[in-house]
């Protein structure tokens, strides 16, 4: 059946380039917005992910957000009565404020100020995402990080050694940031004192109480424990509220509406498209499909024959699509546009070409179906 299967493939070159084109651009179209927003998802959650989540595993924040870009101001006495809680190791205080940056060449930025205690630096940048200089660099005076992607973005140097003003105030780039980004705009990471100088924010408040954990204690408890004893704030497990902010930020703005639609719209085009083709190309061979049942081809065996070519259909399809897709990931690497796929969306996106190659081809085999074989004897 194989070797049938090929012959059949074969035979109208044409069409069969045109089935496996189809397959590519719809795949390619899909995993290619899937990827964008995977990247976008990763900003939304970049406060979080950029973080120490290894040292602080619970954040404490005021009980209305759900987004961690979008947050309150607390006391900073919860920094210390935290503390008395049962299988809490240690409590940091975070403090993120405003900054407008003021770059050499007299252009402006607005940007997000990321304060935690030297040398852990909880609050971040996250150790794997240092590009030049080291994270103890960042407790010199008028020391702060900048992202590399941001140079672009700003138009303006960022490189280690750059001096800028921020809010009036000078600083210095003493450390550089590769991929530590944010949805909500760009991060400069300091001290807890530093993010309070340049940015303003009020000696007795903080942003966010991040909590590490006593080992042996379960997460979840801890939580509980805290937001039974204390009102008007909320406990998070970090991942979670990083998974509350991506999915709040998701919603409101309507990308994953936008993203969804398109995905699916390419899926339901490619799938007819395909399946035309398919159906054209059955009509094209009537005559040798009747052929094999007259000499005593079932209807199950002739099904499976169909299918069998989708199948390969989809297998080089699939092949060249996924070669393009990691083309196009390599080519905006250089620009900031950090795209990865997850072994379950490489496995997502190949049985969505199954479905659009096999589940196409069942034009053809309702077609074929219906084929007497005493019609291949006919005018």
């Amino acid at each position: 059946m194989i070797l049938t299967a090929f012959k059949f493939i074969k035979y109208d070159t044409a069409k069969s380039i045109g089935v496996i084109v189809g397959i590519v651009i719809s795949i390619f179209l899909i995993g290619q917005q899937i990827g964008i927003l995977g990247f976008l998802t990763g900003l939304m959650g970049g406060l979080v992910e950029n973080s120490r989540k290894d040292i602080a595993q619970i954040w404490v924040i005021d009980n209305i957000t759900r987004n961690a870009n979008e947050l309150g101001k607390l006391d900073e006495r919860y920094v210390r009565e935290i503390r008395s809680v049962d299988g809490v190791a240690n409590t940091y205080p975070v403090v993120i404020s405003n900054g407008l940056v003021k770059f050499k060449n007299g252009k402006t930025a607005s940007v997000l100020l990321i304060g935690s205690e030297a040398p852990v630096f909880v609050a971040g940048p996250n150790p794997v995402k240092v590009f030049k200089g080291k994270i103890n660099d960042l407790a010199q005076d008028q020391a702060m990080s900048a992202e590399f992607f941001d140079q672009k973005t700003f138009d303006a140097a960022l490189e280690v050694g750059t001096r800028v003003e921020i809010n009036g105030k000078e600083a210095e780039v003493r450390l550089q940031t590769k991929n530590a980004r944010g949805f909500a705009g760009a991060f400069f990471y300091t001290t807890l004192s530093k993010a309070r100088y340049y940015g303003g924010f009020p000696e007795n408040k903080v942003s966010i109480v991040a909590i590490q954990v006593k080992p042996g204690y379960d997460v979840a408890s801890v939580i509980k424990s805290i937001n039974t004893k204390f009102y008007g704030i909320r406990a998070w497990d970090a991942n979670e509220l990083q998974a509350s902010t991506i999915s709040f930020i998701t919603i409101s703005s309507n990308i994953g509406t936008s993203v969804g639609s398109l995905v699916v719209f390419a899926i339901i085009s490619g799938f007819f498209i395909i399946g035309l083709t398919l159906y054209s190309a059955a009509l094209d061979r009537i005559k040798d499909y009747g052929t094999l049942k007259a000499i005593g081809a079932t209807n199950s065996y002739v099904r499976n024959l169909i299918l069998l070519q989708s199948f390969f259909f989809a297998i080089i399809g699939f092949a060249i699509a996924f070669a393009l897709l990691i083309g196009f990931k390599k080519g905006v690497e250089n620009a900031g546009l950090a795209i990865n796929y997850s072994t379950w969306e490489i496995l997502g996106l190949f049985v969505i070409t199954l479905f659009i190659s096999m589940g196409g081809s069942l034009f053809a085999i309702k077609k074929i179906n219906g084929v007497e074989p005493a019609s291949v004897f006919r005018g």
